[in-house]
């Protein structure tokens, strides 16, 4: 991969956002039911079940990564997110509150810089297509160079469906042979940046000089309390944990389990898929998933459990779903309490709530701060103290993580690919990353009758009116 941008490839960037800029100049005209009815298009022209099975099929052929069975769950997300664009204005007046005089009215942020995972080349342009065409903004994405070729499809599916709408497709245009200078480059360019992936893009996205939404790393932990329904819990489990081979940052890494349901957790995961290692496997998984640094090994990444075995030197039945191993200690220096990102789970035991939260908190020290939590409880206060001291930015209760966190149609959170993590994780916003991110926003205010405290209910006890003569 070239170390320097060559002239080619500035050029090739800086046409990109010629064309960006005349597409900006009709989008911006749009009103609210044309672009509703472009992200309708373009949103068809890669959910349907026959277009999306082919980009995902071509996405793990060319990534080596994923699950072609779970992975095509991922049209779904798509049409969430969606329905969250339709049901929200983005054209002119977007909201009033008439008690405090003020309208807002929608603008678009511009010309979008957006980076794609490896791991969603063709989910992640999809979503960020609506929210963006919904927002009137215009787009070039920069693909990962591994996935290249299943996202420049993607797009220009979406491209297609633009023109059979009598829309410019240059709305939406995807740079051609990849490589990190040329990201870097458009970056500088545009006028809002999009970075979903690993951390090192993420931080060259905040070092562009330009407005940028970043997501932070994930090592999702569960916690399974005394009043957790145990098959429920590892059912979900079992789901969160195969979705895509578990390449997802949002995928269960930890369980901390209560010691009196202890016995029947691991026994219910069992039942579910999950094979036990033993100690000598277990140190047999630990060489292969780490190097000498202490960094995650590429090769062991969103594969099925029994290549994850054979690459550790052991076998599993061909039933088996995920791995577990007892977790033997919480820190820096046990590779299990971190993120694993594959069909590899790590199994604690705690004995009181208050355990429970002192080893929540040693996990997010390990990584994963600002990302995800959850819990399989119907104690409302173990919940309430999980959601007061978690370092996080969305807990998940009684829900698989990973199908859970970004957006599900039987919760309320925002459908999204982008999950921003807070300031624990290095971000701007501890939110999905959903329609008014995309946006720029005018608040009109007109008077109001005064609303003005007097000092005495302003200032309490404090308030001495002898201090004011």
């Amino acid at each position: 991969m070239a170390k320097e941008l060559t002239e080619e490839q500035m050029r090739i960037v800086d046409e990109a956002i010629e064309r960006a800029k005349k597409a900006f100049k009709v989008i911006e005209t749009y009103d609210q039911a044309r672009v509703d009815r472009l992200c309708q298009a373009v949103a068809w022209a890669v959910a349907n079940k026959k277009t999306f099975k082919r980009l995902v099929d071509m996405g793990i052929e060319e990534s080596g990564l994923g699950d072609p069975v779970t992975r095509m769950n991922k049209r779904f997300k798509i049409r969430g997110v969606l329905r969250d664009a339709l049901r929200q204005k983005s054209v002119g007046i977007i909201e009033e509150i008439p008690e405090k005089g003020i309208v807002k009215y929608g603008k678009p942020a511009g010309i979008i810089g957006f980076l794609i995972p490896s791991t969603n080349p063709d989910l992640t342009p999809a979503g960020g297509a609506i929210y963006g065409i919904k927002a009137r903004d215009v787009i070039i994405f920069s693909p990962h160079p591994r996935t290249k070729n299943t996202s420049m499809e993607t797009v220009r599916l979406m491209r297609e469906a633009l023109e059979r709408e009598g829309a410019p497709a240059d709305i939406l245009q995807c740079l051609p042979n990849p490589t990190i200078p040329m990201a870097n480059y458009l970056m500088s360019k545009v006028d809002l940046v999009m970075a979903t992936g690993a951390q090192g893009v993420v931080r060259a996205a905040y070092s562009s000089g330009k407005p940028a939404y970043g997501v932070g790393a994930g090592n999702a932990t569960m916690i399974i309390d005394e009043t957790a329904n145990i098959e429920e819990a590892a059912h979900n489990t079992m789901l969160s944990k195969t979705s895509d081979y578990g390449s997802g940052c949002s995928a269960d890494g930890n369980l901390i389990i209560e010691e009196s349901i202890f016995d029947a957790m691991v026994t219910q995961l069992i039942k579910e898929g999950g094979y036990l290692a033993n100690e000598e496997e277990k140190a047999k998984l630990r060489a292969v998933m780490w190097d000498a640094e202490g960094h995650r090994t590429p090769n062991t990444v969103a594969i099925p459990p029994q290549k994850l075995a054979n690459i550790a030197g052991f076998s599993i039945p061909e039933d088996r779903k995920f791995i577990m191993v007892m977790g033997d200690g919480i820190g820096k220096e046990y590779p299990f309490s971190g993120e694993k990102l594959t069909t590899l789970l790590a199994l604690y035991k705690y004995k009181g709530f208050d355990q429970a939260m002192e080893m929540m908190h040693a996990v997010y020290e390990v990584g994963g701060k600002g990302h995800s939590c959850g819990i399989y409880s119907f104690d409302e206060d173990h919940i309430n103290r999980l959601a007061l001291e978690a370092p996080v930015s969305r807990i998940m209760v009684r829900q698989p993580q990973s199908k859970a966190n970004a957006g599900s149609f039987t919760n309320g959170m925002p459908m999204t690919s982008s999950m921003g993590c807070g300031t624990w994780g290095g971000n701007i916003v501890s939110e999905n990353i959903h329609l008014k991110h995309y946006m720029n926003t005018t608040w009109v205010s007109k008077p109001i009758p005064e609303d003005r405290p007097s000092d005495e209910e302003l200032f309490g006890e404090f308030y001495d009116p002898e201090l004011e003569k």
